[in-house]
């Protein structure tokens, strides 16, 4: 049994000795704010844990963000690869009522979907990934913390040297600000122990001056880029941007970038679509607060290897199966 709260204010009654005969019962309550409502009745209602049973959004405009949420907490699926009913030669990743098959490390993933074959060792595995990351006051420093973490999580997964990944970091809010250039760093350690470092700044969300600064700077040989490697950006926001974003994300895809965007809690989707390459359903995501972030992992297929021999790209490849492990682990 389960009830939903949805109010805007403060109660002309009082809700604490009620709600918890209701919790008591075995109800579990989800108590949602908008505006100005007075957030210790929220806590008075829902039921413990209250960071997972206590919403709160802006205006009623944006509530129906919270409904990803929901359908991802109620949804119970069986998981397909566990119960061993798959069909593929070597590895088995689930997603919600349905699952996919993978490659070990070396292997590329055949046309049928379910087998592997072998690279016949194509090394063509350098690979330019920055991040933009959303420093606006609405993200929280609790998640800012644990955005970093993903960042550090997905440096893990990657093979760091002059001639394979490099990684670089732009944090923005009112104004744009580079953490890290590509090849600044050369080993993961560095790379983690810089993006700990990384202060929270707190302001606004300007995310078209931010994308502006990736085309214009981020990629620039001078901050580090490499002639002929691809180039991967992906771009996380939590709000709608201050600013016009339509031209900065265009030449970024013109440029033959590829945008992944991920958007969370009051993000706009029509936004994060237009930063999204295309298809834009593989390359836009979306999820109701960061602590379900881990879901998007199950979503996350980055189809980057355009060239006919998969195992030319070797260390993308390794970065599209890794990556939304990665981020699924992220909340274990």
């Amino acid at each position: 049994q389960v009830a939903i709260v949805v109010t805007d204010g403060r109660p002309q009654d009082a809700v604490q000795d009620v709600s918890a005969r209701a919790r008591a019962a075995g109800i579990e309550i989800f108590a949602i704010g908008v505006g100005r409502v007075d957030m210790g009745t929220l806590r008075q209602m829902a039921s413990e844990p209250l960071d997972e049973h206590v919403d709160y959004v802006e205006s009623y405009s944006v509530i129906e963000k919270l409904t990803h949420k929901f359908q991802e907490a109620f949804c119970v699926v069986s998981d397909l690869c566990a119960t061993g009913d798959h069909d593929c030669e070597q590895v088995c990743v689930s997603s919600p009522g349905a699952y996919r098959c993978a490659c070990r490390d070396g292997f590329s993933l055949n046309s049928d979907g379910k087998t592997c074959t072998a690279c016949n060792g194509g090394l063509g595995s350098a690979l330019d990934l920055v991040f933009l990351i959303d420093g606006s006051k609405s993200v929280r420093p609790e998640n800012f913390e644990l955005v970093k973490k993903f960042i550090n999580q997905i440096v893990d997964s990657l093979e760091v040297s002059d001639k394979q990944a490099q990684v670089g970091l732009v944090q923005y809010s009112s104004s744009v600000r580079q953490e890290f250039p590509l090849g600044q760093f050369k080993s993961k350690k560095d790379i983690k122990a810089a993006v700990k470092k990384m202060s929270y700044m707190e302001k606004g969300t300007m995310t078209g001056q931010a994308l502006k600064y990736l085309v214009d700077s981020s990629f620039a040989v001078i901050n580090g880029a490499r002639p002929g490697v691809p180039k991967v950006g992906i771009v996380f926001t939590d709000g709608r941007s201050q600013d016009y974003i339509s031209d900065a994300a265009k030449k970024a895809k013109d440029s033959g970038f590829r945008m992944f965007a991920v958007g969370v809690g009051n993000a706009v989707e029509d936004e994060l679509r237009e930063i999204a390459s295309e298809p834009v359903a593989e390359h836009y995501f979306y999820t109701a607060d960061f602590r379900t972030i881990s879901k998007i992992g199950k979503k996350l297929q980055m189809k980057i290897c355009v060239e006919e021999d998969p195992c030319e790209c070797k260390s993308i490849v390794k970065f599209q199966t890794k990556v939304e492990d990665l981020i699924n682990s992220l909340q274990q």
